[in-house]
Order: structure tokens, then C-alpha cells, then sequence
């Protein structure tokens, strides 16, 4: 690596990443690395499964921390929602598989995850 050095090794890293696979990539969304298992625990509220909603919603849930999990990330048909905070906007009609999973500061995921299935009018 010392070939590219005005390139530092984050840089490097990202910009290949970014390019095998045509998009971003996060820590918390790398299939290959298995889940943590910290003793945390998630629950999503509301809505419930089976719930009826509109194509923006507020996604409720409880996460009781384990030893490593400080915060949760969303998904929607397993897509991960980038920049959730709370609420998930401009979803298409039909069934949607809404993921709550806890994540380290690292954003690294914990075995911690909860679904529940929306119909989105």
C-alpha cells in the first residue's frame, strides 16, 4: 500500500469499495461479517405487523442495550435506510417487510433485529 501514498488507506478503501460495488457501502451492512451477539434486544411498536399505513410513517421501537449496541438501523425489503431518524417517507403501495437491527457505534450489527410487515396504502 505504501505505493499510494498521497492516498491514504481510508481513501483508498472507500473509493474501491464505492466502485466494486456501485454503491455506498457500510460497516453495519456487510453481509459477510456475522452479527454480534451482545444480549441486546429490539421490538418495533408501531405499526404493528399487518398494520395499514401511508407512504410515510413513523417507525416506533424499543432497544434495550447489551453491552455493545448503541442505536438501531432501519431497513425496508431489506434496504438499508440510510440516515433513519425515526421516520420512513415515500414508500410505494403494497406490502412492505419494515427491519429494525441494533448496530454498534461502529455501526457493526448485533443479533438483535425485529420485522414486521406493513400494507401501505
Amino acid at each position: 500500500m505504501h505505493v499510494m501514498g498521497r492516498i491514504g488507506f481510508m481513501g483508498l478503501g472507500i473509493a474501491l469499495a464505492g466502485c466494486l460495488s456501485g454503491a455506498p457501502v457500510f460497516a453495519g451492512d456487510n453481509p459477510d461479517k456475522a452479527p454480534i451477539e451482545d444480549g441486546s434486544k429490539v421490538t418495533i411498536t408501531s405499526p404493528k405487523d399487518g398494520d395499514k399505513v401511508s407512504d410515510s410513517f413513523e417507525l416506533k421501537y424499543d432497544l434495550t442495550k447489551g453491552s455493545q449496541a448503541t442505536h438501531v438501523h432501519a431497513y425496508v425489503d431489506d434496504q438499508y435506510q440510510k440516515g433513519f431518524k425515526g421516520e420512513l417517507k415515500g414508500l410505494s403501495k403494497g406490502t412492505h417487510k419494515v427491519t429494525v437491527k441494533g448496530a454498534t457505534k461502529d455501526h457493526d450489527l448485533v443479533t438483535a433485529t425485529h420485522s414486521v410487515n406493513v400494507d401501505v396504502q
